[in-house]
């Protein structure tokens, strides 16, 4: 694993000047998304807060200082996020897929997909690509070392919504493997296409915030708030990841996360991932299945340039 050659831990300090600028980060009302929001218009940049509830998200826009808009988007629902990438006029310097949902109890999305699959990696899909045309920089994409845990994660292919055999965590770690698939095959159209945008991907490590209070599980909600309490980096800290992604020069298809013990906390670092997150197979198999089930795909305007 290739480490930070820092001699200084990095962190907010070192984010380069963001002025004139533009970035979005869904999720951003709470945790991991506010404090990425926080930062980069911290340094410059106008940041738009993709947020579910519009009034929780002006709640945490009155914390950050800096050029800050909310804008509703509901990963969960195709139409929302059609809106949103609809509602976008001028260039996005970068696009950071924050948002989502860890361990919850069966359900569906608006569209019927499983809510874990389906909020945190199609919507995340769909926006991407419907807002790809006016992306100048890069993609983030928050990914989780749940994507490599113990069971050996992997896409089921025969049964995304994993209906007969739901398990709240076998669902999160197959949506998080699938944010480092997307990540790869994306980083591949790119480059092929000659776009100067890449596309890369972070985890937080194991960062103290509200995401694990809705664990499907009591006993795992009690654990959580142990570890979070003990063991975790908080909410900040873990933001340094998706921040380090979004501004250092790395190259496409780079994945970060901390350089501590089992990557839980520590300076951002490129991280390792799974066999099965570097499978450009299964990435491309992925690829074709989102867009038969979201009905968005890579943008013309962009493919265009590889034939």
């Amino acid at each position: 694993m290739a480490k930070n050659t820092h001699t200084q831990p990095w962190n907010t300090t070192d984010i380069p000047d963001q002025t004139g600028r533009t970035a979005v980060v869904t999720g951003a009302n709470s945790g991991l998304g506010l404090a990425t929001a926080t930062a980069l218009a911290g340094a410059g940049a106008h940041v738009v807060l993709a947020v579910r509830d519009a009034k929780r998200g002006e709640t945490a826009a009155a914390t950050v200082n800096g050029s800050v808009e909310v804008r509703r988007l509901d990963l969960a629902d195709l139409s929302s996020v059609r809106e949103f990438a609809a509602g976008w006029h001028g260039d996005l310097d970068l696009l950071i897929n924050n948002a989502g949902v860890m361990n919850v109890p069966e359900g569906r999305t608006k569209d019927g997909f499983e809510t874990q699959f389906g909020t945190n990696y199609l919507g995340h899909f769909a926006l991407t690509n419907l807002l790809l045309p006016q992306i100048t920089d890069r993609v983030v994409s928050l990914s989780s070392t749940a994507h490599k845990s113990p069971g050996s994660p992997r896409i089921h292919f025969d049964n995304l919504d994993l209906t007969g055999e739901y398990d709240p965590m076998t669902a999160y770690s197959q949506s998080k493997l699938a944010m480092l698939l997307f990540t790869l095959e994306l980083q591949r159209r790119l480059t092929a296409a000659g776009s100067p945008v890449r596309a890369l991907a972070a985890h937080p490590g194991w960062s103290a915030t509200n995401l694990q209070g809705n664990d499907a599980s009591t006993l795992r909600r009690l654990l959580w708030r142990l570890g979070n309490k003990f063991i975790a980096q908080d909410g900040p800290a873990g933001a340094l990841n998706p921040l380090y992604a979004a501004v250092q020069d790395l190259p496409g298809g780079s994945f970060v996360g901390p350089d501590g013990m089992f990557e839980m906390r520590g300076t951002p670092s490129l991280a390792g991932r799974s066999a099965a997150a570097s499978d450009p197979a299964a990435a491309r198999r992925l690829w074709t299945v989102s867009e038969e089930l979201t009905g968005v795909t890579f943008p013309e305007a962009i493919a265009a340039v590889q034939s």
